[in-house]
């Protein structure tokens, strides 16, 4: 049957899954008056109205169906974990109501950038810590420091978050980066880094100009984008690492391993490469 009713303050009685809820015709139609939930009162669609007490059955999960109903009255968007706006979103895209799908979406978005910017210790917070034996920041969130010129030789930073840490002529030397190390935009212009372990750390868009790379372990390491002009990379193990579009100009490759390496579309007409192993590299389009 279709809905009609005489008045838009009317009472509207619904059963979202077998949960029954109570609200008015106002509130399911003005807020967003372009969903699926003002369509369906707008008195042009047949609904399934029960007989006995006049429930509006809809057949969806109607575990988050208040913060909708919430949403609609006060346009609040609820505080939730990343969990439960999941499947709130999911259902606020099956109602499509698009300002409630927008607003979930800005709060997951801003929730990531605080828990990005939540940085855990501070430069002097480091400086103390090094000076002690067997340093460890394993885990921690180091996002956007500045920790240039510091000896962080043999630190272990293994699963800790580095996004935009300014590393630039600090000394890694056989700092280990273990567990897909985060160094998304971090600057390590000039920074030392020979046998440091950065097995499958993420340096995609960081800026690696006149690192030294010495006998570094890079398998598997993401460096798409990553500009390593003027790098030493002599004797790095790049076995299955991404390079591809890295800037590699001038930088020294010499006796590196880059097998099953990714170098489509890299530049290595001003690379050195003499005695660099290149078995099942990707070479597709690069530029030798």
């Amino acid at each position: 049957m279709a809905y009609h009713s005489d008045s838009s303050s009317s009472m509207v009685r619904l059963n979202i899954g077998g949960r029954k809820f109570c609200t008015t015709l106002d509130t399911l139609t003005q807020r967003e008056p372009d969903s699926m939930l003002a369509a369906m009162f707008s008195g042009r669609h047949t609904i399934c109205q029960e007989s006995e007490k006049g429930h509006i059955f809809v057949d969806r999960d109607g575990k988050h169906f208040r913060h909708i109903l919430n949403w609609l009255r006060d346009g609040v968007i609820p505080p939730l974990k990343d969990s439960e706006y999941a499947q709130l979103l999911r259902e606020a895209e099956y109602y499509q109501l698009l300002g409630l799908v927008d607003g979930i979406k800005s709060a997951l978005s801003k929730r990531k950038e605080d828990e990005e910017l939540g940085t855990e210790l501070t430069r002097i917070d480091i400086i103390k810590c090094i000076q002690s034996d067997r340093v460890k920041f394993r885990g921690i969130n180091l996002s956007g420091l500045d920790l240039s010129k510091l000896d962080l030789s043999f630190v272990d930073f293994s699963y800790a978050c580095l996004k935009t840490v300014f590393f630039s002529r600090a000394n890694l030397q056989c700092a280990k980066f273990r567990g897909r190390c985060e160094f998304t935009g971090a600057n390590l212009r000039g920074a030392v880094l020979a046998g440091a372990n950065l097995q499958s750390a993420n340096l995609q868009d960081a800026c690696l100009i006149g690192c030294s790379f010495c006998g570094a372990d890079l398998r598997s390491a993401h460096l798409q984008t990553a500009d390593l002009t003027n790098a030493n990379l002599e004797g790095a193990n790049l076995e299955g690492a991404n390079l591809k579009g890295a800037k590699l100009t001038n930088a020294n490759l010499k006796g590196a391993n880059l097998q099953r390496a990714y170098l489509r579309h890299v530049n290595l007409r001003d690379t050195h490469l003499e005695g660099a192993k290149l078995d099942g590299a990707n070479l597709l389009g690069a530029i030798r």
